[in-house]
C-alpha cells in the first residue's frame, strides 16, 4: 500500500480511531504523512459526534497541522445495552432510532460540515465514511434491521449531496460512502451471520486505504465496497 497519490508532508485524520477499523487504519497511515491524527470521545481534543462544538474545535486542530488531504471517518453505530437491530417493527422505538441516527448519519454529516471546507481546494483531497451495504436500498431483500439499515440509506444521501456541493469549489475533491465488509469488532462481531467472511481490522484497513489510493474526482458521490465495487443505492 503506496498511498502515492497523497503526499507525505500533507494531513490525515481518522475520526473514530478508538474503534477497531479506525485503529487499524490509524496505524497504516503513519508514515504516510506529516500528520496522522487520531480523533474520538476519548481524543484530545475530543470529538463527539452528538456535540457539533467539539467537531467544529476538532476540526480547526486539524488545520492548524497544515494541508488536510485526508479524512477517514470510522464512527458507526450498531447496538448498545438494550438497543439491537430490529427484526421487526415490532421492535422499533423511538430511542433506537435516535441513537442510530445520531451516529450513522447526523455526526458525519457534521463532519463533512466542518471538515470538508478546511480542506486544500487544490489538488487531491478526500472524505471518506464507512456506510454498509445493508444501507442499499436496491440490495435489501432481507429485511430487518430497520433503524441501522435507514441510517446508513441517509449517510449515502449526504455523501451524495456533499459531493455535488463540495466539487464545485473544490475540483479535484472525492467524497465517498465505503462498505468495509464484516469485520471482526465490537460492532459488527456479535452479529455476524455463521458462514460469513469476517475480516481482520488490518485486513480492511489495508484494503479501504488502498482503494482510497486509487480514487479520482470521477468517483466523488460514490458508494463502494473495499474493492471499489459500486454498490446499488
Amino acid at each position: 500500500m503506496a498511498l502515492d497519490s497523497f503526499d507525505k508532508t500533507d494531513v490525515a485524520v481518522v475520526v473514530g480511531a478508538s474503534g477497531a477499523i479506525g485503529a487499524a487504519i490509524s496505524e497504516r497511515l503513519e508514515g504516510h504523512f506529516k500528520t496522522v491524527l487520531r480523533l474520538s470521545r476519548s481524543s484530545r481534543p475530543q470529538l463527539d459526534l452528538a456535540d457539533e462544538a467539539t467537531i467544529a474545535e476538532a476540526a480547526d486542530h486539524a488545520a492548524g497541522y497544515g494541508d488536510l488531504r485526508l479524512v477517514v471517518d470510522a464512527t458507526g453505530f450498531l447496538h448498545q445495552g438494550e438497543i439491537k437491530p430490529e427484526k421487526s417493527l415490532r421492535a422499533l422505538s423511538v430511542e433506537g432510532m435516535e441513537a442510530n441516527f445520531r451516529v450513522n448519519a447526523m455526526g458525519p454529516a457534521l463532519l463533512m460540515k466542518h471538515f470538508l471546507r478546511r480542506m486544500p481546494r487544490e489538488g487531491k483531497v478526500v472524505f471518506a465514511t464507512l456506510s454498509a451495504k445493508v444501507g442499499s436500498i436496491g440490495d435489501n431483500r432481507l429485511g430487518g434491521w430497520y433503524s441501522y439499515r435507514a441510517s446508513k440509506a441517509a449517510l449515502n444521501q449526504f455523501v451524495r449531496t456533499a459531493a455535488i456541493e463540495w466539487s464545485r469549489t473544490h475540483r479535484q475533491s472525492i467524497c465517498v460512502a465505503l462498505h468495509p465488509g464484516t469485520v471482526e469488532s465490537g460492532l459488527s462481531g456479535p452479529f455476524a451471520k455463521s458462514g460469513l467472511t469476517i475480516q481482520q481490522p488490518d485486513e480492511s484497513a489495508a484494503a479501504i486505504l488502498a482503494l482510497i489510493d486509487r480514487l479520482t474526482p470521477e468517483d466523488t458521490g460514490s458508494f463502494l465496497d473495499r474493492s471499489g465495487e459500486r454498490l446499488p443505492w
